[in-house]
């Protein structure tokens, strides 16, 4: 019986900073459920939300104890009752799960679960969940670009940033990328910005207005906007839109930048995505994957029990360059 067998795992006892992140060898590996997929976890991606989870700041918070974890890649080992579209032995991704990701193991619900294209390697697959559906629900369902238009994405090397390139340039818009690093940089060129531009440099948001002739930009992807947020909205194009993917803090803005451009600014958040919206997304995606454009950026990568020091590296490290992802 699966039932008793034992696995690694993170778990978190209390929040708090990074060395909260314990490795724990005697967690029983979960069991699927009606309409649920038990996946051995080869690969698990490590997102932003996942550090503010950890530390109590964020709205919601899970019952302690918990696995963190979404996004991970790994092969189907067993499914529960009503699962039909998948089986065992199916190589997998998933943008959510019901037992925490930083584990061998863990159960998601079936309509979580998406295949992987044999082209994608496991690290790859664990890049794709949160970073590529936020991207596309901040592109398409929020902004509502249209081919033509021109995109910035503020905070383009990291995990969400690269994803929103790669959609953005598919989806026929302009694009532009920043990053904080000369590699960031490359990977941003690399990934479908027409040009890029480093945000540490003074007179950068010069350099964006001069790029567009003055007329400014129609959607902005924002990835920390308690330091962008101001310099966003004057860099907006008339009826231009900021959506907001991260935020570390409260920022000042001058609304009169908003009357002015009659522009507006939305949140993103994956987690209200309806299952219509995400089904869409998954089609589009994976219509990516088949086609060569959606191919993930792996950045630096951490063995489960260096999971603390992702967790600090990823909010700490001077600029991304792709997914960070733990290797399980």
């Amino acid at each position: 019986m699966s039932g008793s067998r034992l696995m690694r795992a993170i778990r978190v006892s209390e929040f708090g900073a990074p060395s909260v992140l314990k490795l724990c060898s005697d967690v029983t590996v979960p069991q699927p459920g009606l309409r649920q997929v038990l996946i051995r976890v080869q690969a698990c991606g490590v997102n932003p939300v996942e550090t503010y989870i950890r530390s109590g700041t964020y709205p919601r918070k899970p019952a302690l104890p918990y696995t963190p974890g979404s996004d991970v890649a790994g092969v189907v080992e067993t499914v529960g009752e009503g699962v039909s579209a998948l089986k065992a032995g199916d190589r997998v991704f998933t943008t959510a799960t019901e037992s925490g990701g930083y584990a061998e193991y863990a159960v998601a619900a079936d309509h979580c679960v998406h295949k992987l294209p044999d082209a994608l390697d496991f690290t790859q697959g664990a890049a794709i969940g949160i970073p590529y559906f936020t991207a596309y629900r901040a592109l398409v369902h929020k902004a509502h670009a249209k081919a033509g238009e021109t995109v910035l994405v503020h905070g383009a090397s990291g995990g969400v940033g690269v994803a929103a390139c790669q959609l953005s340039r598919s989806l026929g818009f302009t694009v532009l990328g920043t990053a904080g690093t000369p590699e960031g940089m490359k990977v941003v060129l690399n990934n479908g910005a027409h040009l890029a531009f480093n945000h540490r440099e003074e007179g950068y948001t010069d350099k964006i207005m001069e790029a567009t002739e003055g007329r400014g930009i129609d959607v902005i992807v924002e990835m920390l906007a308690n330091v962008n947020l101001s310099k966003d909205l004057q860099m907006l194009a008339h009826g231009g839109r900021v959506t907001i993917i991260g935020s570390r803090g409260p920022v000042e803005i001058n609304p009169r930048d908003t009357m002015l451009k009659e522009s507006s600014i939305t949140g993103v958040a994956l987690v209200y995505a309806t299952p219509e919206e995400m089904k869409e997304c998954a089609a589009l995606l994976y219509a990516g994957m088949e086609a060569g454009w959606l191919n993930p950026v792996v950045g630096s990568k951490y063995p489960l029990d260096k999971a603390a020091q992702a967790h600090h590296d990823i909010i700490e490290s001077p600029g991304a360059a792709g997914k960070m992802v733990l290797m399980i």
